[in-house]
């Protein structure tokens, strides 16, 4: 029996999650969830219905969550439908390597062509992108980005509600803190406290106290 699959989000990035979903044995997309616009609700997506988020009330019971926001102000959405009694699956695209002594948390979606290497941990609700690299011995938090093609490299601790941009490097032991951005081609060679915005090669600071991206 197939995993019914309800994806929240209805806009771009849930389509491609869409596409993703449907390439992994054993899930079927059943729809989409939307929380913001209503009239989004109006007509299908993709062939697929568009359900306002108070209808998991009913859908619950048989249906698993992920959720396709790209920014981590998801946890919002996750737990306004894990309030409504919503379970989050874990799902890897059959292109992606999962090392099995890794340790992937619920709602965790790991992309095409991505890597998470040997002991590594991915908290809740992680979002690791097209062809991104996860090293060996490493500690993401929930809610983490990693957009495509960033290189996070052995033994890192990553906080949570980090957003990683397409390209960028972390390399080897940094810690990096929650609510961090790291900028798109960064390359992190330093430790960084929580809530900043780093950018450039090497990457520096260039904003603190930033808002959850």
């Amino acid at each position: 029996m197939s995993t019914r699959v309800l994806i929240l989000g209805a806009r771009t990035l849930a389509v491609d999650v869409m596409d993703l979903i449907g390439e992994i044995p054993g899930c079927e997309v059943a729809g989409f969830v939307e929380n913001m616009d209503r009239t989004a609700c109006e007509k299908p997506l993709e062939g697929y219905p568009v359900y306002w988020v108070d209808e998991l009330k009913r859908l619950a019971k048989d249906h698993v969550g992920v959720c396709a926001l790209s920014t981590t102000k998801r946890r919002m959405f996750v737990e306004q439908a894990e309030s409504l009694g919503l379970k989050f699956g874990t799902f890897v695209h059959p292109t992606a390597r999962v090392s099995r002594r890794a340790a992937l948390g619920e709602g965790v979606f790991v992309s095409a062509m991505a890597t998470v290497a040997t002991h590594a941990t991915l908290g809740k609700c992680v979002f690791v992108n097209r062809g991104a690299l996860i090293g060996h011995h490493t500690t993401i938090g929930d809610y983490c980005t990693i957009q495509p093609g960033a290189n996070l490299a052995g033994a890192i601790r990553m906080g949570a509600q980090t957003y990683v941009g397409m390209g960028a490097v972390v390399i080897d032991k940094m810690t990096v803190g929650s609510g961090c951005v790291v900028a798109a081609g960064a390359v992190v060679v330093a430790d960084l406290p929580e809530r900043v915005l780093a950018m450039g090669v090497p990457a520096r600071v260039v904003k603190t106290g930033i808002e959850e991206k």
